[in-house]
């Protein structure tokens, strides 16, 4: 059984040490599937292969689960966000272009009611004035931005914090 605490960490009352590790959902948005290629003075060169690859393994290492998903297409990410409901604990996202346009990835983000951190890699108010807005950016627990890939590990490190203090209200018969 779930519940939602508020500020929208989930927490499975019935959780023991015997279950599955929660999962953590990981959304790249349009090109990042060209990281280490395109612009990498504002990227970098890591691949998001390798991206993938170091979320993975930090996430073995807390004891979650990763899933991975990149998608040039909006329809594709709201789909993949609407299938983690319910599935997912958490929600890591950088939408990259559609951080700046997609009501409806914000509308699936509500909908699939997991707390969510939204990534940049670059610091995007340090860039073009149309990137300072986010149309997520009201609904998210938390941005990073600025850090290149290591604001993907960031941003994990603080989805298993969440879902850590989901766990404990869940236990203490919630808020």
């Amino acid at each position: 059984m779930s519940t939602t605490e508020k500020g929208g960490v989930q927490a499975d009352a019935g959780a023991s040490a015997s279950s599955p590790p929660a999962t953590v959902l990981v959304i790249h948005g349009p090109n990042l599937n060209l990281l280490g290629h395109r612009e990498p003075e504002i990227y970098g060169r890591t691949r998001l292969a390798d991206i993938d690859r170091s979320l993975k393994q930090l996430g073995r290492e807390l004891g979650i689960k990763v899933d991975t998903f990149q998608s040039n297409s909006e329809g594709a990410i709201v789909d993949r966000i609407q299938r983690a409901r319910g599935r997912a604990r958490a929600l890591v996202i950088n939408p990259a272009a559609y951080t700046h346009t997609s009501v409806a990835i914000r509308d699936a983000i509500t909908a699939c009611d997991l707390p969510a951190i939204e990534v940049h890699l670059s610091n995007v108010y340090s860039r073009e004035p149309f990137r300072h807005q986010s149309t997520i950016a009201g609904i998210v627990v938390g941005r990073i931005m600025g850090f290149g890939a290591e604001g993907y590990l960031l941003a994990l490190r603080a989805a298993k914090r969440l879902i850590d203090i989901g766990a404990q209200r869940a236990a203490a018969g919630g808020a």
